[in-house]
Formats: C-alpha cells, structure tokens, sequence
C-alpha cells in the first residue's frame, strides 16, 4: 500500500478496475475543505484513459510491473509467440493482447513485455521501427506536388502513407505510436 501523496507520474496502480500507470498527477488544496489528489490513469492492458479522483492520504495499492525484454518468434492461430531472453520460457499472447503492435511485429524482432504477477500485460515497442516496402505503385509523372504521398505495403501488412519517390524494396522507418512514415533508410 501506498499513500496518494507519495504517488507520481509513472508508478503503476492496482486499483479495483485494473492495474493503472499515472499519466499526470495534481495534489489540490482547496481554500475550504480537505485536499485531494486528481490523477488521469492509463489503464495498462487496454490503454483507455480516466480521470480519477482520490482524497489526500489515502492508501492503494501499488502494482509493480517488471518489463524485461522478450524475442518475438512467430504467429499461429493460437496467437503471438514470445521467448524470453534469460529463460527461453515462451510466452503466448492472444491477438485481442497484442493489440494494435502487431502491425509492427517481424520474427526475431526484440520488445519488452509489461508483467505483472508472472503474466504478461502489455507490449512496449520502440519509438520506431525499420519496415521493407512490399508494394508500391509508381509516381505518376507530372503529379509532383509539394507533400504529396501515396499509400504503401510494408512486410507486416501495414498501409503507410510515404512521399512519391518511395519504391517497391526501399526500408522507411515508421512511428510505431501513430504508424506514420518518419524516413527512407538507405
């Protein structure tokens, strides 16, 4: 158990409704009353946002959530497949878990699985990951248009929007937080 005052922005909470990060924190101290403590929560497994409300000085229950680096090995109709590093234990995730990540996921790619009490609860990927262009249709000429893009297939399946001059077999590296094309890798 710990305090609400010694909460701050990245503790992990275990509440009734699940286990929630703390995206931002505000102790308030209103003129009449007794103080409270305003929190916008992050629930972990699902990623909806909420704002919550506790009174200063109130115990919960604190989650503490191990991240430790995972090797992702393939995908079947079971699911996700992912092998720890030190124990070459292998973890399944079900597609509904893995969620939107998938779309970033190669075999032998490296990531960090969220656990909490042995179980996995969450994926972390990095800020970006590097993607080979699997189709592509060609520029139309004379359509040179200041930001003008066109829609490509990379390795996984995902659709990205690039500028004209990206090809079929070019590596663009793409924002895993929004799927959006950052740039070419030579």
């Amino acid at each position: 158990m710990i305090s609400t005052n010694d909460v701050r922005p990245g503790m992990a909470l275990d509440l009734d409704d699940g286990i929630f990060q703390i995206v931002e924190y505000q102790h308030v101290k209103p003129g009449k009353g007794k103080a409270f403590v305003r929190m916008k929560l992050k629930n972990v497994e699902s990623g909806t946002v909420l704002d919550r409300t506790f009174r200063a000085d109130e115990n919960v229950q604190q989650a503490i959530i191990d991240r430790r680096s995972h090797q992702f090995l393939y995908q079947d109709d079971m699911g996700f497949h992912f092998m720890d590093g030190e124990t070459f234990a292998q973890i399944p995730l079900g597609v509904d878990e893995v969620g939107d990540a998938s779309s970033f996921l190669r075999e032998g790619d490296s990531v960090d699985l969220a656990m909490y009490e042995g179980r996995a609860i969450g994926i972390n990927l990095p800020t970006s990951v590097a993607l080979e262009v699997t189709e592509a249709e060609p520029g139309v000429k004379g359509d040179r248009v200041a930001g003008a893009t066109k829609p490509v297939t990379v390795e996984t399946g995902l659709v990205v929007q690039v500028p004209l001059f990206v090809e079929q077999g070019d590596r663009i590296k793409v924002d895993t937080r929004n799927g959006g094309y950052m740039t070419r890798i030579s």
